[in-house]
């Protein structure tokens, strides 16, 4: 809905009261919402209605589960830049949408969460379809707040909407009593432009610039690790310049991978527990570590006590919490980093270090002969996960939006997909919900509506939302999905041979025909078992026009490396 008919709405309904849930419905369109995504139920049937009465203005899409309906707000947001907005009703409608606000909440994802709740004269009774969602989900929101009277709606929905998209993003949780939705009163709604003693952008402190300044200059060998800040405050052209001026080899964190393309002489890979061999190795010998955007998730630091002791350390976040919570820096520099990077850009020396990025050259060489040959080896028996990753980039150029879900073949698409453009990968990465890349695909989707869009999953996380194909099937929703089929639950069977002597205990499945559950939904795909089928089935699934399965059967008991055990250093990453 265009501003000016937001304007024009707004001055008719002046003197007429209207009902809570009309209310929400014009709060939405004050904030540019334009799609929802959601599930239906009694105590938020008021809302629905009116979704029913605006359906040309607001557009509401049916997910076949709540927790799909949370995901795919969540891929929205991811792709399009926006709010993504989900609803359900009370009681297990609403306790549905905890996984995705628990996941929303550690990657930054700003969402805004409607319940509905029984009337409010209930409350507390142990009614039917009551649960205390404020209780439940306020460690996992930026915010929360139950609403029990009509008139507090648009100003909780503008607080919310503002909440959810500044500073650090993350998900809000608006719960609105059924009472609330009926009742009338006089609508007027005003954006939120501030919140006393709620500071989202802070001031960055020159002072802490012209440290991180004349440590950058006189570095010898300096490394930059970056993660997703860079994509949340749109300061990928910033972030590039930085990079190029200061000649200093950078490397990402899963969340962050596309802020600069993986092409750029500078990208040196990822880190991590399955991160490339040499930025792993050479975090432990930098003299200077500047971290952008990136929180040291033990994932990336491994132990904490072994981290990059050697080096000084320049952090750069919007979120005070997180300086000094994991790794204890000497510089930080707390505010937008699409500012701060702006400032130290301005005030630093134009630098190259061939020499010292020469080593991450060396280092990338064994890792190649030792991990990458294997794994794109065309010898060998089966496919394997990273030759169907490659065999997927031939194919989109590195252009198309990869959503993945979490195991192995999210470590190996984060590895190996190509990108060269911005909000290219989205995955879930600190709390790794299985069953998190279908519903995010969808939503991914239709977020970026002109990009191709491929969803990477396993076996096991596919069947945990494949109901999600009747959403995808209903709405053709032309999103691409690949299954790497091995029949396990592959991440843990691999920790069980490495670490506990090759018990599987509870890992090997028995799995149905995908191509036969796809053809129940009416969409079109294919199976993949040989080599030689390989291309010229990506090929077709990325010609298709429609919504495309692909089932790439690879290796049973392929494992992904480099890897980091558990707790060691980032030194003892092991290539085998």
């Amino acid at each position: 809905m265009h501003q000016v008919d937001v304007l024009l709405t707004n001055k008719i309904m002046e003197n007429k009261k209207i009902s809570g849930a009309e209310a929400v419905i014009h709060s939405l369109l004050n904030e540019g919402v334009d799609l929802v995504w959601g599930y239906p139920g009694g105590a938020i049937m008021p809302v629905y209605d009116e979704f029913y009465k605006f359906q040309d203005k607001l557009k509401h899409i049916l997910a076949r589960h709540e927790q799909g309906a949370i995901h795919a707000a969540q891929g929205y947001a991811r792709s399009s830049g926006k709010v993504g907005v989900a609803i359900a009703t009370s009681g297990p409608g609403a306790t549905n949408l905890v996984t995705g606000i628990a996941d929303a909440q550690i990657d930054s994802t700003p969402v805004v969460c409607i319940t509905g709740q029984v009337p409010s004269h209930l409350l507390g009774s142990d009614a039917f379809q009551e649960t205390d969602i404020i209780g439940i989900s306020m460690p996992v929101t930026k915010w929360n707040y139950q609403i029990t009277k009509a008139a507090e709606i648009p100003d909780i929905f503008a607080k919310a909407f503002y909440i959810a998209k500044s500073g650090r993003p993350g998900p809000v949780l608006i719960d609105i009593t059924k009472d609330a939705q009926f009742e009338l009163f006089q609508f007027k709604y005003s954006k939120c432009e501030g919140i006393r003693s709620y500071n989202p952008l802070p001031k960055i402190d020159i002072s802490a610039v012209d440290n991180a300044v004349e440590l950058i200059n006189n570095a010898k060998k300096p490394f930059i690790v970056w993660g997703q800040g860079v994509l949340l405050g749109n300061a990928e052209e910033e972030f590039k310049r930085f990079v190029e001026k200061s000649g200093i080899p950078a490397a990402w964190t899963i969340l962050g991978v596309s802020a600069l393309p993986t092409s750029h002489e500078l990208n040196v890979g990822m880190v991590g527990m399955h991160g490339n061999y040499g930025p792993n190795i050479l975090t432990n010998e930098c003299d200077l570590l500047i971290a952008i955007g990136m929180r040291f998730d033990d994932r990336v630091t491994g132990d904490p006590k072994t981290y990059a002791t050697q080096a000084k350390i320049i952090h750069l976040d919007i979120d005070p919490a997180e300086i000094n919570k994991n790794i204890k820096v000497e510089v930080p520099i707390i505010g937008d980093c699409k500012e701060s990077l702006r400032f130290i850009t301005d005030k630093i020396e134009k630098k190259s270090h061939e020499k010292w990025i020469s080593n991450f050259d060396d280092l990338m060489k064994i890792e190649f002969d030792k991990v990458i040959n294997s794994d794109l080896n065309p010898s060998k028996k089966g496919l394997t996960m990273g030759e169907s990753i490659i065999a997927i980039n031939e194919q989109t150029k590195g252009d198309a939006i990869i959503v993945t879900d979490v195991g192995q073949h999210q470590m190996v698409a984060c590895r190996y997909a190509n990108f060269i453009q911005s909000k290219s990968n989205i995955t879930s990465g600190g709390l790794g919900t299985m069953g998190f890349a279908l519903p995010a695909a969808m939503g991914a989707k239709m977020g970026a509506i002109n990009r191709e869009v491929v969803a990477v999953i396993g076996d096991g996380g596919y069947q945990m939302t494949i109901q999600e194909l009747g959403t995808i099937f209903q709405l053709q929703i032309p999103v691409k999905i690949v299954i790497l089929n091995n029949d396990f639950l592959g991440m843990v069977r691999q920790w069980q041979q490495l670490f506990f002597d090759k018990r599987y205990a509870s890992t090997e499945m028995i799995n149905p025909d995908f191509v036969t559950i796809a053809k129940g939904y009416y969409i079109d795909s294919e199976r993949v078992n040989d080599r030689k089928e390989l291309k010229p089935a990506v090929e077709r699934m990325i010609k298709s026009q429609k919504p495309y399965i692909l089932e790439i059967c690879v290796e049973k008991e392929d494992n992904v490396f480099p890897m980091i055990p558990s707790g060691a250093s980032v030194s003892d990453v092991r290539l085998s």
